[in-house]
């Protein structure tokens, strides 16, 4: 899998982190939601062992990025 396609998802992640900072977590869930998305296509398309193993630590840096957002969004 060419490193364009995490590089990309590199930056959505750092960006759904600053928005976490700047709690503007409404703008965070939806980029955190387009980026969970990406990452289920990478999933699809994903044949190397080692692209898997990249996308599992993607998948839980998004889960824990999901909850500290839902805990902000129901205070």
């Amino acid at each position: 899998m060419e490193d364009l396609k995490f590089s990309s998802l590199r930056n959505d992640v750092q960006e759904i982190i600053d928005l976490i900072g700047h709690k503007q977590f409404e703008e965070a869930h939806i980029k955190l939601f387009a980026a969970s998305d990406f990452l289920d296509e990478l999933i699809d398309l994903s044949e190397a062992d080692e692209d898997l193993i990249e996308i599992s630590k993607y998948q839980v840096l998004l889960n824990q990025l999901q909850v500290k957002i839902n805990a902000a969004l129901q205070n």
